[in-house]
């Protein structure tokens, strides 16, 4: 792990990883739509249920970002690794911009299926929180006049929001919501015709390689911004 601290050791595999995480992107995306256009309407939601290959990713990468944050978070505090925060700060507007995606759709979604834009139900209440968390973790970062103690709150509070994962995840088998149990990630296999999990499973991967993409982009970003806070540092003094 701390191997990749090394500022230039990191940017030399971000140059490696960024060509084939591009093209991943360039090629699994269109692939991914047109076998989702190509895909059956399904017999109780018609073409609607369409809008389960950009909603389900984007729901996944959600709570997925949210989890990595949360890990980034503990090494941060635990190990102090120089570039775990880096991370955590970079990765927090992606997983929002998921988490806004997968909130909108779902509301698209829901309306020809449930008759209403928004109930308060379990699942969404739970996701809403999730947008909030990503909101205050971006916050706390720019909260503090020092950085270091923006950090460590911004650590803090994804700690401490991670708890919200399980909640999201099980919402479902705890409480009496209007969403439908897991189809995917089940014992007993999934329940989801083939046709219909072969694009979701392409639609799956190029949302994580998108993520790959703007992730190291940001942490680039974010280490430029360092470095030239260092030469501002060095003329002042």
């Amino acid at each position: 792990m701390h191997r990749f601290a090394n500022p230039a050791r990191f940017q030399r595999l971000s140059r490696r990883l960024m060509p084939w995480l591009v093209g991943a992107c360039l090629l699994l995306f269109p692939v991914g739509l047109l076998l989702a256009f190509l895909a059956p309407a399904d017999y109780q939601q018609g073409l609607s249920v369409r809008i389960m290959y950009i909603h389900v990713p984007s729901a996944w990468m959600a709570l997925q970002v949210y989890a990595l944050i949360a890990i980034a978070s503990a090494v941060a505090l635990i190990w102090r690794h120089p570039l775990a925060d880096l991370f955590a700060k970079s990765a927090s507007p992606i997983g929002a911009a998921f988490t806004a995606m997968a909130l909108a759709t779902g509301s698209l979604w829901g309306k020809p299926m449930w008759g209403a834009w928004w109930v308060w139900d379990a699942r969404l209440t739970s996701m809403l929180i999730l947008f909030f968390l990503y909101l205050g973790h971006m916050l706390l970062f720019t909260a503090f006049d020092d950085r270091v103690r923006g950090q460590r709150a911004a650590a803090v509070l994804a700690l401490v929001g991670a708890i919200n994962l399980p909640i999201i995840k099980f919402s479902v088998n705890w409480w009496n919501t209007l969403h439908q149990p897991a189809s995917i990630f089940r014992w007993g296999g999934p329940t989801v015709d083939s046709s219909m999990l072969w694009p979701l499973g392409v639609m799956a991967i190029a949302f994580n390689a998108y993520f790959g993409v703007t992730l190291l982009l940001g942490m680039r970003a974010e280490l430029l911004e360092a470095r030239l806070r260092a030469l501002q540092y060095g003329r002042a003094a």
